[in-house]
């Protein structure tokens, strides 16, 4: 595939895998991709603004089949699976999700994956950008667990927005009403085989379903968006407002295995350090526990016009004329009326309300820290 435009031609090879739902997402208009997990990810469809309050209002498709799956089963599942994370897992039940951080021997962040406890000695890591599996398989190995790591033929799309629910019942039936927000269930549409999650990318009502058969995405993808019809459903690709607006982080950007789950906010309620049993990284982060951390990601408000699209490169940030961090992301929010983004800063200046100045490719803008996250700070709206 090439990609021209008019100033660079980039060249997507066999390498670069591609979805089950790939020629469903252009048969359907989306018109640029990106790289993500090795993987095409559906970049742009129409205008981005539109997208954003039809996800507000209405209910969208994606194609997220880049989240690839790390399956951990084996006779020692849960016990490694708790070995990868400082989350505590003792209380996760079959057909329970849970959000985690994958830590290494530093405490450094090597990935924030959602975990799917599918059967009792079976879980699944939906992984964001970073190479989750081999990983895994590298911690296995002399370790003593017996265990199988392996990424299964498992491709999830999402359905998000107010009316998910609506597509869902009609896709479906009545009984997913009954999953709880982070809950997930095994299931099949006439013969194609799904695991149904409670969660989403967007902070908004949403559903992810996983494929576990690729060679049915076509159909399930126009299944799909027969049943939601009706209630308007249209295919957009990742919306980054919506997930900044929910203080929601995209690995790679905002954080990478340099940064540790204490240094993010929000994230370190994500190590529970009273958790029984060892984890990868366990003395590392206590030691960071102890003596704090010296900088931190925090939400950022930049004045000036509307961003007309997101960073293709940091920011640098500035206090008092001194360079201090620098932007991770950055995006108009329509509701809100401003633009909104992340930042790394000192810890001394990542209190709310702290001025800052950032250079942008326009120029340099006033700034200042803010509270994550940005809308529903008490995260009411997925559970509705």
């Amino acid at each position: 595939m090439l990609v021209d435009d008019s100033r660079t031609t980039l060249y997507f090879g066999p390498w670069y895998r591609r979805s089950p739902f790939f020629e469903a997402t252009r048969r359907h208009g989306c018109r640029a991709y990106d790289v993500y997990n090795h993987m095409l990810l559906p970049a742009e469809y129409g205008d981005p603004v539109e997208e954003y309050w039809h996800l507000l209002e209405h209910v969208t498709l994606w194609d997220v089949g880049v989240e690839r799956i790390t399956e951990i089963t084996g006779r020692d599942a849960a016990a490694f699976t708790s070995f990868l994370t400082p989350r505590d897992l003792s209380a996760c039940a079959v057909g329970q999700c849970k959000y985690v951080v994958v830590t290494d021997e530093r405490g450094g962040i090597v990935n924030d994956p959602v975990l799917l406890r599918v059967e009792e000695n079976r879980f699944w890591l939906a992984a964001a950008d970073s190479d989750l599996l081999l990983w895994a398989k590298g911690v296995a190995v002399g370790s003593g667990f017996d265990v199988e790591i392996r990424e299964p033929d498992v491709s999830p799309v999402q359905v998000q927005g107010p009316k998910s629910k609506d597509v869902l019942v009609a896709l479906l039936g009545p009984w997913v009403l009954e999953l709880p927000y982070y809950h997930c269930a095994e299931t099949e549409l006439d013969g194609i085989p799904l695991v149904i999650g409670r969660t989403g990318w967007t902070g908004e009502v949403g559903y992810e379903l996983y494929l576990r058969d690729g060679s049915r995405g076509d159909e399930l993808w126009e299944r799909v968006l027969e049943a939601g019809a009706p209630f308007s459903i249209r295919p957009i690709p990742p919306c980054q407002a919506r997930r900044i607006e929910a203080g929601i982080f995209n690995y790679g950007s905002d954080m990478t295995l340099d940064d540790n789950p204490f240094e993010v906010s929000g994230l370190e309620r994500l190590v529970e350090l009273d958790k029984a049993g060892p984890f990868v990284g366990r003395e590392a982060l206590e030691r960071i526990a102890r003596e704090g951390v010296s900088r931190k990601l925090v939400g950022v408000e930049l004045e000036g016009e509307p961003l007309a699209s997101w960073l293709t490169h940091y920011w640098p940030a500035r206090h008092g004329g001194e360079h201090v961090g620098h932007v991770t992301d950055a995006i108009h929010s329509p509701r809100l009326g401003r633009n909104i983004g992340y930042v790394w800063v000192p810890i001394d200046l990542a209190e709310p309300g702290t001025s800052l100045e950032v250079e942008t490719p326009e120029g340099t803008t006033a700034a200042s820290v803010a509270a994550l996250p940005f809308v529903d700070p008490r995260k009411e709206t997925p559970k509705r």
